[in-house]
């Protein structure tokens, strides 16, 4: 891919990192079109706008995003189109779990402006790319891979309600935030906990937060 014709989005909410990317994106393709997201809502907005992007470089923790759910929201929604996950995290764990809901690569920030280069020309040629010095072959116990694989399997507004759960926000208010009826959002609560195989919305936060697809998990809320 020359680069002319690439766009790329950076999700990231520190300006410092995104000007990093940028170089990075920049060293191998200057002719590159890059787009800056400082949170899921420009992320959200760019895409909308954007017809034809290639690439987007993801944060895992920005504005509007909770552990995996920005990632798994554009995997349900975009499925043709590459998501890298760029973290300051390196724990195999967090990578694996990554490339099991559907990153293309996982970019740690600690590595060098050429190797993240690399990293993302691998993606674009149609690759996928994990840091080679970490271990990714120890394998998730049964019960752990069922609910990746459960949770692959939400929606994006089920994902944004999850994480709403997760936040201890009533359903009315997830209503309102959602600008959807209270009844769409129990019919949504019901799918998510269909889905996951569990009895109540508490079940579903601490199932969820327990391999980081959300981060906050609250006891509040009555089922």
């Amino acid at each position: 891919m020359q680069g002319q014709n690439t766009t790329i989005i950076i999700a990231d909410d520190h300006p410092l990192f995104r000007g990093a990317l940028r170089q990075s994106v920049a060293s191998i393709m200057p002719q590159a079109r890059v787009i800056e997201a400082s949170g899921m809502d420009d992320l959200n907005a760019s895409l909308t706008q954007e017809r034809d992007v290639d690439l987007i470089l993801l944060d895992l923790t920005m504005p509007g995003v909770q552990g995996f759910s920005g990632l798994m929201s554009l995997r349900a929604q975009y499925p043709e189109l590459p998501v890298v996950i760029v973290s300051a995290t390196e724990e195999p764990n967090v990578i694996r779990r990554a490339m099991d809901f559907g990153a293309s690569g996982f970019i740690p920030k600690s590595i060098n402006i050429d190797s993240i280069g690399g990293a993302i020309q691998a993606v674009l040629a149609g690759d996928t790319w994990t840091p080679p010095d970490v271990d990714l072959s120890a394998a998730e116990d049964v019960e752990t891979a069922d609910l990746v694989r459960r949770l692959g399997t939400l929606t994006p507004q089920q994902v944004r309600v999850l994480t709403m759960l997760s936040e201890g926000l009533l359903n009315k208010q997830i209503a309102y935030e959602l600008g959807v009826s209270e009844a769409t959002v129990k019919a949504h609560v019901s799918a998510i906990l269909d889905k996951l195989g569990v009895d109540s919305r508490t079940q579903a936060v601490i199932a969820a937060s327990k391999i980081g697809v959300t981060q906050r998990p609250s006891p509040a809320g009555a089922d």
